[in-house]
């Protein structure tokens, strides 16, 4: 497994946002990600794997030994437990085999957008269309539903009203699959909301996963950010700026191996969030923290109120507070899923 030390470096292009040890192994992997990115389609996800990874990380490092061992359960359920479990480096010990699961299965609904087993529904795939947008029945189902990454919380800046927030979205989502863990349904049912659930708790905690700005010209929104373009060295659009914060990489590549090591060694390096902060297992006040901090974090200077493009400088003031922000949110999302799964898991 690759162990990575504490003296990182950081690199940044439009393709990653990272911290590699020396400068010899951030050019390997420029060109490694480079060549894996384009086998795949683009596409929006929330936190990048190593944001996600983090999350579960953070999470699994509180939960419980019975919950430790429900979720290795339920999570050899999942479709492509074989494919994760051939990962898992021989020799690892039985902790950090499923310490290894539960973080790469924390990436799955992310990944299903570029499985061709999957397929997107309705005129719009990131919009919710019809009954079976709002589904939950399990492994069965190979709707990608994307809609259910993001709410489309309405941040008005000139006066503009009447946006709708569209439903099913990432609250809803989260309330059905609460529900479902602290029942009496089925392993199988239990196992796949376990899965979304590890991805969208962490999602929802990226600001732009809980807001959409809404004006005169854009009376849909921005698409949490997706619209407003970004040049220079740093992401292609606001979203993905703030996606890949806490370390990007190609989700689709088969091997997640130095994406968890990546991870682990973030996780660590995270300050542990206060416990009265970790006790709050209210969704819609998570959503309410993520849409205040798109405006006061997110949506600022060099960020104006058309889409662009602009620059963000990396080490600028915008990106440090950014980085710190995003550091701690995926912290934070750790230990509130560990709250979730200690607490409602049966």
């Amino acid at each position: 497994m690759i162990q990575l030390n504490a003296h990182l470096i950081t690199v940044r292009s439009s393709l990653f946002h990272v911290r590699y040890p020396c400068k010899a192994c951030a050019h390997v992997f420029r060109a490694s990600l480079l060549i894996c990115c384009l086998l795949v389609p683009t596409v929006f996800l929330g936190w990048g794997s190593i944001g996600h990874m983090t999350v579960a990380y953070v999470a699994y490092q509180k939960l419980t030994p019975a919950t430790k061992a429900r979720v290795r359960d339920l999570l050899k359920l999942n479709p492509d437990y074989a494919a994760w479990d051939k990962q898992v480096p021989a020799g690892a010990s039985a902790d950090d085999h499923d310490r290894m699961i539960f973080m790469i299965a924390a990436t799955w609904a992310d990944d299903i957008k570029g499985d061709s087993k999957y397929t997107d529904d309705g005129p719009d795939p990131n919009t919710p269309d019809g009954a079976t947008s709002s589904q939950n029945i399990g492994y069965t189902d190979l709707l990608r539903h994307r809609y259910w990454h993001f709410i489309d919380t309405p941040y008005y800046i000139d006066g503009t009203s009447g946006y709708t927030v569209p439903t099913p979205n990432a609250q809803t989502q989260i309330a059905a699959f609460r529900t479902v863990l602290a029942s009496t349904q089925s392993d199988d049912l239990k196992s796949y909301d376990l899965v979304w659930l590890l991805h969208l708790i962490g999602d929802v905690h990226q600001p732009l996963h809980a807001t959409t700005r809404v004006s005169t010209a854009e009376g849909k929104g921005d698409s949490g950010g997706n619209a407003v373009k970004l040049m220079g060295d740093a992401s292609s659009n606001l979203h993905s700026y703030w996606d890949d914060l806490p370390g990007a990489d190609c989700n689709f590549c088969s091997n997640k191996v130095h994406c968890v090591d990546r991870a682990i060694v973030m996780g660590k390096s995270l300050k542990p969030a206060t416990a009265k902060a970790s006790h709050v297992t209210d969704a819609a006040k998570w959503i309410s923290e993520s849409f205040n901090y798109s405006r006061t974090a997110v949506y600022k200077i060099p960020i104006a109120s058309a889409d662009g493009p602009y620059t963000i400088v990396p080490g600028s003031a915008y990106d440090r507070s950014a980085l710190a922000l995003a550091n701690k949110r995926v912290g934070l999302a750790g230990a509130r899923l560990a709250e979730v799964l200690n607490t409602e898991l049966k």
